[in-house]
């Protein structure tokens, strides 16, 4: 499936009044942040723009301006819907659930992501861009190209979703272009102590969440040879957590620093049977993205995530989970002797 040309969505964002711009579930800060830029960019050209995500946006992305734009109901009426940040259908299971993707697709839809894998929605427009470190950067570099203005707001979305995605410019899908760009949007005012000022704000925690972290802490188990940290979170902390702290990213970062610990996997089970799972890997062992496809996620080679609803048990998902990452490291050390 071929990517369009930039001159063609231009041609489908000027052809439209009302346009929907979609993100999947579980909302990260490169979908957020590239969605609220495309938001001022269209609605600087006189359009409608309308941000969905099926689920509330996490606290500790409430620091961008514009996130309370965000709804949770799909928008009713619109000419074009344009996804930001992923190409795959399973990562829109609430929609989907609600029956709202069908008539979704009836539309003209185009979807602008950066990540390596199977595109699954049923869009007729694609533009993917995989050496792009973030969708942020595809969005700039399609403005440099097609001459689209950038308010102080836009400029500021797009630096945030740079920086979120390379983890401050320090992965290794991260480019020279990644930086350059970075640079640019500095050189034109964007001051990025203001931007980390705001986010640290957000992540400020209560009294109960700092020793919740503890609890958790206390927690975490390894496997023998301490390559791999892994905890389980249940549905009574996700429940009681959640709407103030992602619980995984309470700890996520810790269990990787732990001496020997090459990958930090956080479990998460609910009362449906589902199980999902978060991971996190060090510099040198890019087994994330390839482990999370062999349970239907995806993601990148350092961060990922899957979730399963089959029926499975818990056990069995954490055995195999934890076997297949200890496959693939020794897949990583036997190439580097």
């Amino acid at each position: 499936m071929s990517n369009i040309s930039p001159r063609d969505i231009s041609d489908l964002i000027a052809s439209a009044k009302v346009i929907a711009i979609l993100q999947a579930d579980n909302p990260d800060g490169d979908s957020l942040a590239s969605a609220l830029a495309l938001e001022d960019i269209i609605g600087n050209w006189g359009k409608e723009p309308v941000l969905y995500c099926g689920m509330d946006i996490p606290k500790h992305l409430q620091h961008l301006s514009g996130w309370d734009r965000v709804q949770k109901e799909m928008p009713k009426n619109f000419d074009l819907s344009i996804v930001v940040d992923c190409s795959s259908r399973s990562l829109f299971e609430i929609a989907d659930k609600r029956g709202e993707l069908t008539w979704v697709f009836t539309k003209p839809m185009l979807i602008i992501d950066h990540h390596k894998v199977e595109v699954t929605l049923p869009a007729k427009h694609i533009y993917t861009q995989e050496q792009a470190v973030s969708t942020g950067e595809i969005i700039y570099d399609l403005a440099k190209e097609l001459d689209w203005q950038l308010s102080d707001h836009t400029k500021n979305m797009i630096t945030v979703s740079i920086l979120s995605d390379s983890l401050g410019l320090m992965t290794d899908s991260t480019s020279p272009h990644s930086i350059r760009v970075v640079a640019d949007l500095v050189e034109s005012g964007v001051k990025l102590a203001e931007l980390d000022d705001a986010r640290r704000q957000t992540m400020r925690k209560s009294e109960a969440l700092t020793h919740y972290k503890g609890q958790l802490l206390q927690r975490i188990a390894y496997t023998p040879d301490y390559r791999i940290a892994h905890i389980t979170i249940p549905w009574e902390e996700i429940e009681q957590f959640s709407s103030d702290y992602n619980p995984s990213m309470l700890v996520i970062d810790d269990m990787r620093l732990t001496e020997g610990t090459h990958v930090a996997i956080a479990f998460k089970t609910y009362k449906s049977s589902r199980v999902t799972a978060k991971i996190r890997c060090n510099y040198g062992y890019p087994i994330a993205r390839e482990l999370s496809e062999h349970f239907g996620g995806g993601g990148h080679p350092y961060a990922s995530g899957f979730k399963i609803d089959d029926g499975t048990s818990f056990e069995d998902i954490k055995q195999n989970c934890i076997n297949k990452a200890l496959e693939l490291l020794d897949e990583v050390n036997h190439e580097t002797i």
